[in-house]
């Protein structure tokens, strides 16, 4: 008997066979049952999810000999022709591969024949989506009124390319990725019949980096067959998949979590010295992270780890807060790791940021203080969608309120030692009254203002920006800075929550009160406004230029 991979070899054979699809079988049984069969069907969902084989099937149901209302008995010889795929009457085209109108024109004139055998002629188009606009508008009579005897099944995984006129005119089927434990069930079964021992974490592991693909997890399993025998462990599955296992996984964890930056490079230099995949390293850790995040959150229900390794989250997440997890998991989840590259530079990187983010959340209450003088929330950032944004004038009793509110969240020694530090970084700069207004004065020591950055900010990108060329204040007025940057890119970065955060804190300790931090993109310089402002103008409206 000829060999055969098996995916194509367990390909299921009967609606009921069909893996996590449920609410599509059971539709086209009681469709198949009623005898109300559709002219058209498009199915949809990812690749693997069974939707080409529930089209075979599909198509093996109306034609059976012996049943013609559920189930294809698989037995007759019509059922049997369709299943070796020499069944004359169900034609099966790859539109990646047929897309243009000619082939179009094509099947059109051979819908016109009558089936040979069958009692339907079944026209199953793969990967539908790849059809040019002017071969799917083609098909759009043929496919609203075909002959009666005719049935077409349209497969694709990017339903959102198939033309409305398209989808209008079928009978749509969402497929979804299969579940976990249906893998894993199907995989024991073919396990079962081929003779593969298989340990039952092997198993889950297989069916967990499949993705939802069955096809995926087969194609996996008969790799792992070929290659390791009859007998398969979980260290041969981890192997070759490039996984590096939990061990070393929560170890960088942990080195994250406790901000412990040579041990972590350590670790991540070691894991990829073994030969290791450092996206396959990056994917684990950002779910690890993901599954302390949740349990943290009192969410646990959604985690696929053993007693044992639970304790251990459980205790690393005793150890965290929340903040510092998501901030974490953010910084990794931005890798872009470069298939070319094998360098851990990114990773290294990313393991450095996440201490400097602990560091700062631990901080000791001593410096805590200088967070608590830059608490005002920025203004909401302009963008160029809206055209005209107005800096508001809020009433002293307002601005008063807002100071008290800030000052009751501290404990009173913490806003005493914070009125402290302002008094003192005031006290650097204190020839304010030398000048006109405030504008003035930062204008003329902006240089000043950033030497003059706090410790804990210096080490902040946010410090590096304020330093960039192209970046000046403009404005003063009701505690806020409006500061305009030459290039987008500078803005949008200080307009990231802890950038503004950091930049307001920098000018509030210079001048001695706390004040908030908007941005403004000029790409040109304005002398008419400058000129005006040395006369004593000020700005009251900032007007987006549309880009």
């Amino acid at each position: 008997m000829e060999s055969q991979v098996f995916y194509r070899k367990w390909r299921p054979q009967t609606l009921a066979e069909v893996a996590g699809q449920g609410h599509v079988t059971q539709t086209l049984l009681n469709a198949l049952s009623s005898g109300n069969i559709s002219h058209a069907y498009l199915f949809c969902g990812p690749r693997g999810t069974g939707k080409t084989s529930t089209g075979r099937i599909l198509s093996k149901a109306v034609n059976c000999t012996a049943n013609g209302k559920g189930e294809p008995c698989n037995t007759c010889e019509m059922c049997m022709a369709i299943t070796e795929g020499r069944a004359m009457d169900v034609i099966e085209i790859d539109a990646a591969s047929n897309r243009g109108i000619d082939e179009i024109r094509s099947l059109r004139e051979r819908v016109n024949y009558a089936p040979g055998k069958a009692r339907y002629k079944v026209y199953i188009i793969d990967e539908f989506h790849m059809l040019t606009k002017e071969a799917s508008n083609a098909l759009l009579k043929t496919l609203e009124e075909p002959p009666s005897y005719v049935i077409f099944i349209l497969a694709t995984t990017e339903a959102h390319k198939v033309l409305p006129t398209i989808m209008s005119r079928c009978q749509r089927f969402d497929f979804h990725r299969v579940r976990q434990n249906d893998i894993a069930a199907k995989l024991q079964k073919i396990c079962d019949s081929e003779g593969i021992k298989i340990e039952r974490e092997a198993l889950n592991l297989l069916a967990k980096n499949s993705t939802g693909s069955l096809r995926d997890a087969e194609n996996l399993l008969e790799k792992l067959f070929t290659h390791y025998g009859a007998d398969i462990n979980l260290a041969q599955v981890r192997d070759m998949l490039g996984i590096t296992g939990n061990e070393r996984i929560k170890e960088l964890a942990e080195h994250i979590i406790n901000g412990n930056i040579t041990d972590g490079i350590k670790t991540i230099n070691a894991i990829n010295n073994d030969g290791f995949d450092l996206k396959q390293l990056n994917r684990e850790l950002i779910a690890y992270l993901r599954g302390l995040l949740l349990l943290k959150t009192g969410y646990s229900s959604d985690l696929d780890y053993t007693p044992e390794e639970m304790a251990v989250l459980a205790e690393l997440a005793k150890k965290s807060n929340l903040e510092q997890i998501l901030k974490s998991i953010k910084i990794f989840g931005k890798l872009e790791l470069n298939l070319d590259s094998y360098s851990t530079l990114p990773l290294e990187l990313a393991m450095v940021d996440c201490s400097l983010s602990s560091a700062e959340v631990n901080a000791t209450p001593a410096a805590r203080p200088q967070t608590a003088v830059s608490d005002a929330k920025p203004l909401k950032p302009t963008t160029a969608a809206h055209p005209v944004k107005k800096i508001v004038k809020a009433e002293p009793e307002v601005a008063a309120e807002v100071e008290e509110e800030k000052k009751a969240a501290l404990p009173v020694d913490s806003v005493k030692e914070a009125k402290e530090e302002i008094i003192e970084a005031a006290a650097a700069g204190n020839k304010a009254a030398d000048y006109g207004n405030k504008l003035e004065f930062l204008c003329a020591n902006w240089k000043n203002v950033i030497e003059n950055a706090p410790d804990n900010a210096k080490r902040s990108p946010a410090l590096a920006i304020l330093r960039s060329a192209g970046v000046k204040p403009v404005a003063f007025d009701n505690n806020t800075v409006v500061l305009s940057f030459r290039f987008p890119v500078h803005k949008d970065k200080i307009e990231e929550p802890e950038n503004n955060k950091v930049a307001a804190k920098i000018i509030s300790n210079f001048i001695g009160q706390v004040c908030e931090v908007r941005c403004l993109y000029e790409p040109e310089e304005n002398h008419l406004v400058r000129e005006i402002q040395k006369i004593g103008g000020q700005i009251v409206e900032v007007e987006e230029k549309w880009t």
